[in-house]
């Protein structure tokens, strides 16, 4: 069974504002606006691992398309790209970066016509509002300093 902090994405968080923040992956041109549990008290500019967690609304199966969050700057709404890990209510979608999403439960919010979600398949999300990040690592590889949430 996987962690969740197994899907870990590296990058910094650029602004903090009140219970979010501003988080830049690394190799992306992404800004994404980030819910935290806590007011973040970590670095800024430097480097971070951490999780991106959202909840969807509707998801479906596509055929074709590439990995992507939409909008670039702001919170996602817009979630698509490859299953990289499929568990009971939960799926890691690779859209540039990973991202872990928990399914939702209503029959109705899923359209499957390509099929089951499963490692490789393409999958569309659309997110509740609230997406959020948890840190996983501060530091680079050499020098880490775990941080508990």
């Amino acid at each position: 069974m996987a962690l969740v902090s197994d899907f870990a994405v590296r990058g910094k968080v650029s602004e903090v504002k009140d219970a979010a923040v501003v988080f830049v992956p690394a190799d992306t041109n992404y800004a994404l606006h980030l819910q935290t549990a806590s007011p973040y008290t970590g670095p800024l500019q430097q480097t971070i691992s951490a999780t991106i967690r959202a909840k969807a609304k509707k998801v479906y199966t596509v055929p074709s398309g590439g990995g992507f969050i939409s909008p670039l700057l702001g919170p996602p709404r817009t979630i698509q790209g490859r299953a990289l890990h499929v568990e009971n209510g939960w799926v890691v979608i690779r859209a540039g970066v990973s991202v872990v999403v928990e399914l939702p439960t209503a029959d109705d919010a899923l359209d499957l016509q390509e099929g089951p979600i499963a490692v490789g398949s393409i999958i569309n999300v659309v997110a509740e509002p609230g997406a959020t990040m948890a840190v996983v690592r501060v530091g680079t590889r050499k020098s880490r300093l775990f941080i508990k949430d």
